[in-house]
């Protein structure tokens, strides 16, 4: 940034020059100057374009880090959205667990054995169990996925 502020104000400096050189030139000034003062305004105008193209090429870099960061949050809210959805199952797998085991313990103070209660539960324990392993799973790729840039950037 203090090469950008010490271009400018070499800029300036030469424009002042030129312009009192002109107005040195109107009043009788000598053609050597105005040679000299023509090629200081040239190198300040090629100074002026390399300054240009620096900072084109720094908003070009900072739009790709844009872009990438971007595309990782799009993947972080991916992971997330599928983490909620299987969490979403297990609950509603618990619910039932809960429910079920409900119906029971209901069966079994009444003395009534229900074979078809028991299986009931047994089902619902096993999609419980399932999708608590399926939300396991999607937690641990989703920190998985968090931890792979740092231990690449680590190599």
């Amino acid at each position: 940034m203090s090469e950008i502020s010490e271009l400018e104000r070499r800029i300036t400096k030469a424009l002042d020059r030129i312009r009192d050189g002109l107005a040195s030139a109107d009043s009788g000034g000598n053609r050597d100057d105005s040679a000299a003062l023509q090629a200081q305004l040239d190198e300040e105008r090629t100074v002026n374009a390399q300054l240009e193209e620096r900072i084109r090429a720094l908003k070009d870099r900072h739009a790709a880090e844009i872009a990438a960061l971007a595309s990782t949050n799009s993947g972080a809210e991916e992971r997330h959205a599928e983490l909620e959805q299987s969490l979403d199952k297990l609950r509603q797998a618990n619910e039932a667990l809960r429910e079920n085991n409900a119906l029971l313990r209901s069966a079994l103070a009444e003395g009534v054995a229900d074979a078809a209660l028991i299986n009931e539960a047994m089902q619902a324990e096993l999609e419980a169990l399932s999708a608590q392993q399926s939300a396991d799973a999607a937690e641990v790729e989703a920190i998985l996925t968090e931890l792979r840039p740092i231990v690449q950037e680590a190599r």
